[in-house]
């Protein structure tokens, strides 16, 4: 017996053994060819240069469990099998994350009046206060409420939408009124025409796209109405809000993207969400090689991040990429270390922080976006958080003539 545990013991010495020495031969590039931008001078882009790179804890809060009638408490743990544990923000926080970014689905959990039942809304004050108390900032949103019957963006359903994204944020900025800066509302997630061939593409010449773009607007006003009247430290948070489905394209398209009307003195941030190049990042097969000397691919996250700096931040309004990331497609380690590398760097050069998205998902045929093993605390690749601390708020490069 001794001796078949002293081989199983070596067996797993030499499995332990082979895994490092893959993981030695994984190097982070040395990025080129990136410059670093001129940033106007101003509180709100120091503001975001403070939150640097963020984390998501993603299929979580976020989770939906449309019909079910138990205890909604348990849907936390529906989709990704883990509840969340103080243990996991503090992992997060040691590993160099200085902004959590909570996606909270609340129409499981509200009557029909859309008022939010007291144990989940104190669960998530709980996840709030843990980040809170390491100084990392909270990015606090609606996420999967994109339904008919509560937050669908679309004429025929905006008395709907407006009610119901008035009711939600009049309920989280008074239970919040009194957190400082480090807490940041965002009012909607990916807001779209779910269903349609227009979900996910907003053709400006299309008018169904302009008048989910106008009702998307309107909402995104509703919102900082809402939260600016709710006294306390809301009257001048910061405060996200999205353009259709949260594009970069269409946040730059201002003739149909309109910031909200704010009392406020630039405290408005513009969250894009871009998981590009997508045939890399998130198509299924797609590709699963990233070079830093494929130019195309390269040229992808160059053209969106520049677009977001031309439109916003070179006139002095901060923009968050909420949302993105690179799932694993075959163990492409090197080709996602390289892709974290050049995209946090270019998004850095235009003081852009970047908040990767994480589902814990590691095994199956899924979307593999698994970077913190929950049950453990633990990163099982962490030289991916090692190259976004590397170039996350680097501002090192050589200055753009």
């Amino acid at each position: 017996m001794v001796k078949k545990i002293l081989a199983m013991l070596l067996l797993a010495c030499m499995a332990l053994s082979c895994a490092c020495a893959e993981e030695s031969k994984i190097t982070i590039p040395e990025v080129k060819n990136i410059y670093q931008y001129e940033i106007p001078k101003n509180e709100a882009m120091a503001f975001v240069k403070e939150m640097k790179i963020g984390w998501n804890l993603g299929n979580t809060f976020d989770a939906t469990r449309d019909g079910f009638k138990g205890d909604d408490l348990t849907i936390e743990s529906y989709w990704c099998g883990v509840k969340t544990t103080e243990e996991m923000i503090e992992a997060v926080h040691q590993a160099g994350f200085n902004t959590l970014r909570l996606p909270v689905s609340w129409h499981n959990h509200v009557d029909a009046d859309f008022t939010i039942n007291a144990p989940w809304l104190d669960r998530v004050q709980e996840v709030v206060d843990w980040a809170v108390q390491r100084d990392m900032y909270v990015i606090l949103n609606i996420h999967h409420d994109n339904e008919k019957g509560y937050l669908y963006p679309t004429n025929e359903h905006y008395e709907t939408a407006e009610k119901y994204i008035t009711a939600i944020w009049q309920q989280l900025a008074e239970r919040f009124k009194d957190y400082d800066e480090h807490l940041i509302f965002e009012a909607m997630n990916e807001p779209r025409p779910k269903g349609t061939n227009q979900e996910w593409w907003f053709n400006s010449g299309d008018k169904f796209c302009q008048e989910v773009a106008g009702c998307i607007n309107k909402l995104n006003q509703a919102f900082v109405n809402t939260v600016r009247a709710a006294g306390g430290n809301n009257a001048d948070r910061y405060l996200m809000v999205p353009a259709y489905c949260a594009s970069p394209d269409a946040a730059c398209n201002t003739t149909y993207f309109k910031l909200p009307e704010d009392p406020a003195d630039n405290k408005l941030i513009v969250s894009a969400h871009a998981y590009t190049p997508y045939s890399f990042a998130l198509e299924k097969p797609g590709t699963s090689s990233f070079s830093p000397m494929n130019a195309g691919q390269l040229s992808e996250i160059i053209r969106f991040v520049s677009s977001l700096h031309k439109t916003y931040v070179a006139n002095g309004i901060p923009v968050v990429i909420g949302e993105f990331g690179a799932m694993n497609k075959k163990d492409n380690l090197q080709d996602r270390v390289n892709f974290y590398a050049y995209y946090v760097a270019t998004a850095s050069s235009r003081n852009i922080p970047c908040v990767v998205w994480d589902n814990h998902g590691f095994t199956g045929n899924g979307e593999l976006f698994g970077l913190l093993e929950r049950k453990t605390a633990t990163f099982p690749e962490p030289i991916l958080v090692e190259t976004m601390m590397q170039y996350a708020g680097y501002d090192k490069m050589p200055v753009k003539e």
